[in-house]
């Protein structure tokens, strides 16, 4: 009987109910209901009775217009509209671990329907500024570049920037299976189809204990592309406010604001810097300030990936992104010419936090690292024809004799994983300058 009151409650449609007045290849348009920007409705067709939610994107006089979760294909001049009274809420619970689920949580998996009770909206506010803890733990990922160089803390929020097919999806499954959260949920946004499965088998390893997945896939429609992030921030909140902490992550946040670009040109919003209308903009910090720390509740820890075109990080998006987050990965498509996997560009990426959390050994290992890697950088020419004469600078003949080192501590098969301690430990190493007898 349970079950049967929240489906109900979930199903709260209106007595009066509107018509479809015209479809177009995005819109639908429907009178007689009296309805708020953002409110959910039921569109069901006559021919079968099938329906299909929607949500009202536009109000003009006695008319407003929808767009649809699904496929506007075969709805037709005066098909009911109701309005659902309970708004857009999903079901969450501690059964959705290990599943695979689309944006209204239906099993995507063959599992089964996912049975559970407790329902919470999609649209929540961010947590509120004087609410938020500081960040004053290590959040270990077991990638000893990160850890090391680029340290991430409890309830930060980090953007992963790469270009495509440098090797994102790779570094993801390495966080996902290096971190220790007990809850990990993981937004599948606006990618293949084929890439679910070959994430979950490749990447994930098959395993997908205290892992929820989410996915809306390219084919669906750019309203379920949208609120797909949504919903699995919300399912993240839902496990945060039980006082655990959660590792987020989001591939990708590109395709988000490509499916709000398709919602907002349609209502006829004016495109800006590469055809993204100023919704878009406003819509970034809205889901990622939904992650962080919560006083008296847990954390959750986001990774955000962002493709850019070209590689070219002045992309809007890119640099939307970055203003918001609390630190960038940079993935580089030339040292993955090199071999060095994963490719993070350690001299172009930062994470803003690591200075509150490390201690002052770690500070000054990390910062000597990027120094001495900086310089081969500079004086990599020179030292590959031969024309730098050992002796001329000290400091460059010390980073020359710990290229190797540096380059193998970057390193890191997919498989592998690195304890905080003992990478520490490698890299004080790494950094230490061994007196001389004659000193």
């Amino acid at each position: 009987m349970r079950n049967i009151i929240s489906k109900l409650k979930s199903n709260d449609l209106s007595p009066l109910f509107g018509l479809i007045t015209k479809v177009s290849s995005t819109i639908i348009e429907v009178q007689g209901l009296n309805p708020s920007i953002g409110d959910i409705v039921k569109l069901i067709k006559r021919e079968d009775g099938s329906s299909e939610l929607g949500m009202v994107t536009e109000v003009s006089g006695e008319k407003f217009f929808v767009s649809p979760f699904g496929f506007i294909e075969g709805f037709k001049i005066g098909d009911k509209v109701f309005i659902n009274e309970s708004g857009l809420s999903i079901p969450v619970g501690e059964e959705l671990l290990g599943r695979v689920v689309d944006p209204f949580m239906r099993a995507k998996d063959g599992k089964g329907d996912i049975k559970t009770n407790q329902f919470t909206p999609i649209m929540k506010p961010p947590i509120e500024a004087m609410k938020r803890g500081m960040i004053d733990s290590i959040f270990p990922v077991g990638i000893k570049s990160i850890d090391g160089l680029l340290t991430c803390g409890r309830g930060q929020k980090m953007g992963i920037f790469a270009g495509s097919g440098v090797g994102k999806s790779t570094l993801m499954g390495m966080i996902v299976k290096g971190s220790a959260a007990p809850i990990k949920v993981i937004a599948l946004i606006g990618e293949r189809g084929r890439e679910v499965p070959e994430f979950i088998q490749k990447n994930l390893g098959n395993d997908l204990s205290n892992t929820v997945i989410i996915v809306a896939t390219s084919d669906d429609s750019p309203l379920m592309r949208k609120y797909g992030a949504f919903a699995a921030m919300s399912v993240a909140e839902y496990f945060k406010d039980s006082g655990r902490d959660v590792l987020f992550m989001m591939d990708s946040i590109t395709r988000f604001a490509m499916a709000q670009r398709e919602i907002g040109l349609a209502l006829g919003e004016p495109p800006t810097s590469k055809g993204y209308p100023p919704s878009v903009l406003s819509l970034l910090p809205q889901i990622m300030e939904r992650a962080g720390k919560e006083e008296g509740k847990g954390a959750i820890t986001a990774f955000f990936t962002v493709l850019v075109e070209g590689d070219d990080l002045s992309d809007p998006i890119a640099d939307q992104s970055r203003s918001i987050l609390d630190g960038h990965i940079v993935l580089s498509r030339e040292m993955t010419d090199y071999g060095i996997y994963p490719p993070i560009d350690i001299l172009k990426s930062a994470s803003r936090v690591m200075g509150d959390i490390v201690v002052d050994k770690h500070k000054f290992a990390a910062i000597t690292f990027k120094k001495l890697y900086s310089l081969l950088k500079e004086n990599e020419v020179l030292i590959r024809i031969g024309a730098y004469q050992k002796g001329t600078d000290k400091e460059l003949d010390f980073a020359i004799d710990k290229k190797r080192r540096m380059e193998e501590f970057l390193k890191q098969a997919p498989d592998e994983y690195v304890a905080f301690e003992d990478m520490l430990q490698t890299l004080t190493q790494i950094v230490e300058r061994r007196k001389s007898k004659r000193e």
